[in-house]
């Protein structure tokens, strides 16, 4: 697995930000091919779908975390796919949605896949028009 965390998600995660504080309110895009080099760099291939709650017009909302794991909360996370093609990546971005190259912004890239990757989709072929839900989300800080 191929988390990738941003230089501006590190700082604030050592300065004061939990990762329910970082990114209540944030979107998720999904692209194609593979993810960039680093989540600093500018996001590479074609953008599929956005994914946030009301599909599109509000950000991402976070459960209440546990014993080191924070779950997605009850709303609904989807998204109307714009563009088809195959999932490869994604990138988690806070309410800010900056996109492009940035070493401040608060972001978390990872792979996309059917199984074993660090999102797993039922599908990763996405046709345009189709809503992609995300049912089940767990963000798990190990303890070591």
């Amino acid at each position: 697995m191929a988390i990738r965390e941003s230089t501006g998600m590190r700082t604030a995660r050592v300065g004061t930000g939990g990762l329910k504080e970082l990114f209540e309110g944030g979107f998720i895009g999904i692209f194609t091919g593979g993810q960039p080099a680093d989540a600093d760099s500018a996001e590479t291939g074609s953008l599929l779908v956005t994914i946030s709650t009301t599909s599109g017009t509000g950000g991402i909302t976070l459960g209440t975390a546990g014993t080191g794991v924070l779950p997605k909360s009850a709303d609904v996370w989807s998204g109307l796919v714009g563009t088809a093609g195959v999932a490869g990546w994604f990138r988690l971005y806070d309410s800010g949605h900056l996109t492009g190259t940035s070493g401040t912004a608060v972001r978390m890239d990872g792979n996309v896949g059917v199984s074993g990757s660090d999102m797993v989709l039922s599908n990763t072929n996405q046709t345009v028009g189709a809503t992609l839900t995300i049912d089940q989300a767990t963000f798990t800080e190990p303890a070591s």
